[in-house]
């Protein structure tokens, strides 16, 4: 009888720890969409500066810029970390940490930086395309990271990551339109110091250092 009893019991166990790891999932992959984004909204800030009026049509190009090259990198990451992830399985937490912590570093370096950005008013294909890879190229990282931890719904990650970076990138238009530069380099700090943080998380949950 508690044999059955607990094969009973053990079903909703099992679903009240899913439902909290995938709420845990979900703050923590908001987490890391906000931080990876901040160099996008800091670019958008500068295109807002320059840009006289804007038009529904540049929030759409910048958006769809932003944010499909922010779901598209951390796909290819996702893929290359795969590929690799018996030889690095061992070593995956340090990776981890090392890739976001090094992300937020430079995050943190440009924040803190002095130098003034050249402001490009150009919506065009040639310059979106040089400035979404720019942007982007930390998400590939990231999605490094995503193939060497547990459950990572890559798909709807990337469409998560996508879509925050479209709208923080709109919002980022507007900022500089209105405000100028005031809050770029505030939100690249911001971000950086979430990505060092969540990688800091992800070592010590391994480590056994943290249970949450």
């Amino acid at each position: 009888k508690e044999r059955d009893s607990g094969a009973f019991r053990r079903p909703g166990l099992i679903f009240y720890q899913n439902l909290r790891g995938i709420c845990m999932g979900i703050f923590e992959l908001f987490l890391i969409a906000v931080g990876l984004s901040m160099d996008a909204f800091a670019v958008s800030v500068c295109k807002g500066l320059s840009t006289r009026q804007l038009k529904p049509k540049h929030y759409l190009i910048i958006g769809a810029w932003f944010g499909g090259f922010q779901a598209l990198m951390p796909t290819i990451g996702y893929l290359l970390g795969s590929t690799f992830e018996k030889y690095i399985m061992q070593y995956d937490h340090w990776i981890a940490f090392a890739l976001l912590s090094f992300i937020g570093g430079n995050m943190l370096r440009e924040g803190f930086s002095k130098e003034a950005e050249e402001a490009n008013s150009s919506f065009g294909f040639g310059t979106m395309a040089v400035l979404a890879t720019a942007t982007s190229i930390d998400a590939l990282a990231v999605g490094i990271t995503f193939a060497l931890l547990p459950d990572v719904n890559i798909i709807a990650a990337v469409l998560f990551i996508g879509t925050v970076t479209f709208i923080i990138s709109g919002i980022g238009l507007k900022v500089g339109n209105v405000f100028g530069l005031k809050y770029k380099n505030k939100a690249e700090i911001a971000g950086g110091l979430i990505l060092i943080l969540i990688g800091l998380k992800i070592l010590l949950e391994h480590l056994g250092i943290l249970n949450f």
